[in-house]
């Protein structure tokens, strides 16, 4: 099955916790929207599918449409590998994956506290109280949460342990976006939690990562993704 992956074409967003998964499988996808007439292709899309998606990223997979990150990713998970087969191993995942989408939300909130209408710019008061507290408070509780789950998944570094599932890959974006987004910050962060400084440089490292991290399907981060770097909120 050759999948079709719509998600925006010039950001990594939540897209690219999808494009992992497909990346780590080795399967064949074509992200539509960046081809020719692309972005036009996904719109069409999400206003004709029988059963729409609110927003990007969707997933066709034959005659299925497949909406939302973490959705996509339960369904992908135990065709390739990436989830355990059990239904209580496939619940698991997905916890971890929603809870993933929960702080993926909170950091994107760190710079559009207000409102996504509104220009950064017309909201860097808000933007720094939000991002204070998100660094002080938001992000030290979430990393205490999938720490702890690490430490006792056992040998192997994963949260199943020894198995890598979507879930660490989800974690490695995680960790590259806060990193981009507030490098002083998570340098001084990171040191409390070896173990998903571990599970990052785990993930880097496996072969079909490591080769699309330096493809050019890779999207560099930028100020349009939900992980901006602007250094008065690095606190």
């Amino acid at each position: 099955m050759v999948y079709q992956l719509y998600y925006w074409p010039t950001i990594q967003g939540r897209g690219e916790f999808v494009r992992l998964a497909l990346e780590e499988a080795q399967a064949e996808y074509v992200d539509v929207a960046r081809g020719k007439n692309g972005t036009r292709a996904l719109m069409k899309m999400l206003g004709d599918a029988s059963e729409p998606s609110f927003a990007p990223p969707f997933l066709v997979a034959g005659e299925q449409t497949i909406g939302q990150a973490a959705n996509i990713l339960l369904f992908l998970g135990p065709r390739h590998g990436l989830a355990p087969r059990a239904q209580a191993g496939r619940l698991w995942i997905n916890q971890l994956q929603l809870t993933i989408a929960d702080l993926v939300a909170e950091a994107h909130d760190t710079h559009h506290p207000i409102a996504s209408a509104l220009y950064y710019e017309d909201q860097k008061k808000e933007a720094r109280r939000r991002s204070a507290d998100f660094l002080a408070a938001r992000v030290p509780k979430f990393f205490d949460y999938f720490e702890g789950v690490l430490s006792k998944a056992g040998r192997g570094g994963y949260f199943t342990g020894a198995r890598v599932s979507y879930a660490d890959l989800s974690m490695f974006q995680v960790i590259a976006g806060l990193r981009y987004a507030f490098p002083l910050s998570m340098a001084r962060i990171e040191a409390g939690y070896p173990r998903l400084v571990a599970l990052h440089e785990q993930v880097a490292a496996r072969p079909n990562i490591a080769a699309y991290l330096a493809s050019k399907r890779r999207i560099p981060f930028n100020q349009d993704g939900i992980f901006r770097h602007y250094p008065e909120l690095d606190q």
